[in-house]
């Protein structure tokens, strides 16, 4: 039996939520991805091209600084990644994240939040990042029969 791993950025607690139920589903471990300098309110404010996330999203290239990375992947064979999703892809923290370790040889499962909009381009911009690892695009706001889909995989 494969050892799972549920790591997940929440800004709001949706995507907190969704990771907690897909992580008791699935028999995985938890662990929160958070960035160093925690967001405010008015760093996500999406409609002010200068706040954090705006200025960070129109920069492919942002990679925000993580408060830590002490996930032992090596322990993992299936890492389930959520996020919320922003500007039609995930945060570039999520590229953090995945380059802050070695991936070759898992099996990754994204899985999202979002206020509407789909997946998008989200896998075709995390796979650079994810060098070696098979990536799975899960679902977006999946539903409690959605989430033991995922389990399964």
């Amino acid at each position: 039996m494969s050892k799972k791993l549920v790591a997940y950025f929440s800004a709001g607690g949706s995507t907190e939520k969704t990771a907690k139920k897909l992580a008791e589903t699935a028999g995985a471990d938890l662990y929160e991805i958070r960035p160093a300098s925690p967001y405010t309110a008015e760093d996500l404010n999406w409609q002010n091209k200068q706040s954090r996330s705006s200025v960070e999203m129109s920069d492919h290239s942002s990679r925000p600084a993580l408060a830590d990375t002490s996930a032992d992947m090596s322990a993992y064979d299936t890492v389930y990644v959520g996020f919320p999703i922003w500007w039609y892809i995930a945060p570039t923290i999520i590229n953090t994240f995945l380059e802050s370790y070695d991936l070759s040889g898992k099996k990754m499962i994204l899985f999202a939040t979002s206020g509407g909009s789909g997946f998008g381009k989200t896998a075709e911009n995390l796979r650079p990042s994810a060098k070696g690892a098979e990536m799975i695009e899960g679902k977006v706001n999946p539903s409690l029969k959605d989430l033991e889909i995922l389990a399964a995989m």
